[in-house]
């Protein structure tokens, strides 16, 4: 905020600099706060609210918002200082006289800014109010110029002696505004100068447009692209995943070890909070709350808070990701979005690159997914690649021997509760609570056999399952290897499903490079394995790949749009199909194309060689339009 007031306070400063008069500076100051305003009253009956982007916008309006009224007030003042109007007639006819190309140079703009009506998903959400705030204050700067300007124009600049030369005794700001005045004078010969060369020698023109042109199409290839910049929030989430089927207090073991060695590369001063969330709720819990990148008791966040002055947090993110690893190769580290802005620009996704191999072929789409893992993390610039589901988790299989069972009396539901009872308690099969009498707060009740006693393939067997005699129909407990044969298996611990299909994710993130070169390498890849895909099965690039796709598309499209309205604004403003392309195209074709506009390029030489500042200002003007801009207005502009 400080900034935005820093670059107002300049602006207002140049501005007096610039019209040489506090009253004419006063003018300009009022109709900024008032077009910003009222900007904010449209929005909030858009149902839009005072944010960074709002904000954002207003402050990018404020430099265009200065020139509706400056314009206004330098026509006066050249109204009654070269064609000899009194104040009323200045100010009736400075106003009249540029009504129509500022409306025009408003609606153009705002042309371009409602583009953004064609963004979707979060650049929409993100870029539509800041649009929204620059369009209505710019409409409003509009009307505030062609209203209350003329009316305080009226009222303060009388008896003003602007640019007067009869002798009067000038103050020091004066002299430094004459002195402005006359390096401005100096710097528009020097122009006049330098278009007489290029009128003479008119090849120079569009050999530099070609130049330059060709210069813009080999850098746009250098270029990168990029959704949205980084940004440094002075925060790290760093997820750690233990190897699977270690158990939470084994993790938290992991978390204290990292932890340490985290410690060792951010040094204190400027560390200032660590915090763990290990494993994943064992009751019910609405997952949706969570990005799912959490999937059990091995995994988890590390989350590092940044002190003021702090390094860059990119810096510390390399560092990481080259030590860790080396010091713990058998856990997966991956970083996820500690700031607002990029979780949002993620869409839910806890990395900005996503992978998704999708179909009821399990076998063949987890071999490409790993195939994809492979190639994508083989791309420079891609960093923590990793496949989002653990497939490898080890497990003892049960298998039960059903009709030994029944000669005992059980069934497979019976010994599964048995041995979920007795490995993760009575609460994942029978929830109880008992209610504290005292304070009213209800604790669950849980039975579990304690971990010592199941540490070993035949301690796990000696589980005790009830069995039921014939006799007397007491229960009799039996042991559960006298009714299941046990081996060992990987299985996996997470399973994700798109419509109802099973999908596999490779998560990746980009470091020092941009995402859109990254973003073409990726879909090579995605071309070359789609071919191996069976039919009904496909494989999906999202998160911010595909949110940049759609954006670039969307604004290109809304930009295109807003071209075609701004040449159909010129087009009834110059009655002709030809000047238009005059403007859009570029200046080097307007300059070759300069006779167009005032019937004949020798009018245009004589009016520049004469030199004289009232010649020069007509012929431009001419040369603008030469139905509604007034040429006094142009040249001072």
């Amino acid at each position: 905020m400080s900034c935005s007031i820093n670059r107002s306070w300049s602006r207002r400063r140049l501005l007096l600099l610039f019209l040489g008069s506090w009253r004419s500076t006063l003018i300009v100051m009022i109709s900024i706060p008032l077009s910003i305003l009222t900007s904010i009253v449209v929005l909030h009956f858009l149902g839009e609210t005072i944010n960074t982007m709002t904000l954002g916008g207003l402050a990018l309006a404020v430099g265009i918002l200065v020139d509706d009224s400056t314009v206004t007030i330098e026509n006066t003042h050249r109204l009654r200082t070269e064609e000899g109007y009194n104040l009323a007639a200045a100010t009736l006819q400075g106003s009249a006289g540029i009504a129509v190309p500022t409306l025009v140079s408003t609606l153009a703009i705002s042309c371009v800014f409602t583009s953004v009506v064609f963004l979707e998903g979060p650049a929409k959400f993100l870029f539509t109010p800041l649009g929204y705030a620059v369009v209505f204050a710019m409409l409003a700067s509009y009307a505030v110029s062609r209203t209350l300007t003329p009316i305080t124009i009226g009222l303060l600049l009388k008896g003003e002696r602007h640019g007067a030369s009869d002798g009067a005794a000038r103050g020091f700001f004066a002299r430094i505004h004459g002195a402005f005045e006359r390096g401005f004078e100096r710097l528009r010969e020097a122009y006049v100068d330098v278009l007489r060369l290029l009128l003479a020698r008119r090849f120079i023109v569009p050999i530099a447009a070609v130049l330059i042109v060709a210069l813009g199409a080999v850098m746009l290839t250098l270029t990168g692209r990029d959704f949205f910049p980084a940004i440094d929030g002075g925060q790290i989430k760093l997820h750690v995943r233990a190897p699977a089927g270690t158990r939470i207090e084994a993790t938290e073991a992991v978390f204290e070890a990292v932890e340490n060695k985290i410690r060792e590369l951010i040094p204190e001063r400027e560390r200032d909070l660590i915090v763990d969330d290990i494993g994943i709720p064992q009751r019910t819990y609405n997952l949706a709350f969570t990005d799912g990148s959490t999937i059990g008791p091995n995994d988890g966040v590390i989350l590092v808070a940044l002190k003021e002055g702090h390094a860059p947090t990119a810096d510390y993110v390399r560092k990481l990701r080259e030590v860790l690893p080396a010091a713990f190769p058998e856990v997966t580290f991956y970083f996820q979005a500690a700031d607002m802005v990029t979780q949002i620009l993620n869409f839910g996704l806890p990395a900005q690159i996503d992978v998704r191999t999708v179909g009821r072929d399990r076998a063949t789409n987890l071999r490409i997914t790993q195939e994809l893992q492979r190639r994508i993390a083989a791309i420079p610039g891609i960093v923590d690649a990793h496949l989002q589901q653990e497939i490898d988790g080890p497990a003892f299989m049960a298998a039960i021997d059903r009709a030994r069972a029944l000669q005992f009396g059980l069934n497979a539901q019976g010994i599964a509760n048995n041995i979920n009872i007795s490995l993760s308690s009575s609460a994942q099969v029978t929830p109880n609570f008992w209610t504290d009498p005292a304070s009213g707060i209800p604790y669950y009740i849980a039975v579990q056999t304690p971990q010592h006693q199941v540490s070993s393939l035949g301690e796990l067997g000696n589980t005790p399952v009830s069995t039921k005699t014939s006799s007397t129909g007491s229960l009799v407990p039996g042991l559960l290897s006298n009714v299941a044969k046990f081996n060992r298996d990987g299985v996996p611990t997470n399973l994700n499903q798109t419509n109802i299909q099973p999908a596999y994710d490779v998560y990746a993130s980009v470091q020092g490079r941009d995402l859109g070169g990254v973003s073409d390498e990726i879909s090579k890849i995605v071309a070359e394995l789609k071919k191996e895909l069976k039919p009904g099965n496909s494989i999906e690039v999202r998160g911010q790949i595909q949110s940049m796709h759609d954006s670039f598309r969307n604004l290109a499209f809304g930009l295109l749009f807003a071209a075609v309205l701004v040449y159909l604004l010129m087009l009834v403003n110059y009655q002709n199909f030809g000047d238009p392309f005059v403007v859009i195209l570029a200046l080097p074709a307007t300059l070759r194309n300069c006779h167009d506009a005032v019937h004949h390029g020798d009018e245009l030489e004589r009016a520049l060689a004469d030199g004289s500042h009232h010649g020069s200002r007509r012929c431009l003007g001419k040369f603008h339009s030469a139905r509604h801009l007034r040429s006094g207005t142009a040249a001072r502009r």
